[in-house]
């Protein structure tokens, strides 16, 4: 009988404690593979060296600016996801994310002004909302893993900083 109460559904309950809440960014770009939450986290000068020239519009000047302890961490939080318009929303609607929003896709969503982003919240929302948060977050961070020799690799990424494959992950 109790067997039950432990389908899949259920079980991603007892899981959530291997999840760091502080990386579940309420639009779906998960923390946990961010190439700022990484270079952060690892403390990598020459990460943020090769990646700042792609941070510039969203408002890092300095390898300085890139730092991240995740989007709902109480630490620090990059720039632009200090500013996002969707934190703010998701607390006015009091849910923790786009995944519990009837309104998703909204016009914050559809107007988002990365495209790579976009596609990756509409693909990701839809992923968390069908698998749950716990099993979510397994296939995001099993998705950012070069497909050749399994290293570890970011959103964006273009090619992986092992074996050099080229990737499209997103």
């Amino acid at each position: 009988m109790l067997e039950n109460y432990f389908t899949s559904k259920y079980w991603s309950i007892f899981e959530m404690s291997d999840v760091k809440k502080e990386l579940l960014a309420p639009c779906g770009l998960y923390c946990g593979v961010c190439r700022i939450y990484k270079a952060h986290r690892d403390n990598d000068l020459e990460f943020k060296k090769q990646i700042l020239p792609t941070l510039n519009d969203y408002g890092a000047k300095s390898v300085d600016d890139i730092a991240c302890t995740g989007c709902l961490s109480d630490g620090v939080i990059f720039h632009f996801c200090r500013t996002c318009p969707i934190k703010d929303c998701i607390k006015n609607k009091k849910i923790e994310g786009c995944y519990l929003c009837d309104d998703f896709p909204c016009t914050i969503i559809k107007n988002w002004p990365d495209p790579l982003d976009k596609k990756v919240m509409l693909r990701s929302i839809s992923a968390w909302r069908d698998l749950g948060t716990a099993k979510w977050v397994e296939k995001e961070e099993e998705r950012y893993r070069c497909p050749k020799c399994g290293n570890p690799l970011f959103h964006a990424a273009k090619k992986c900083n092992k074996c050099r494959v080229i990737v499209d992950l997103d």
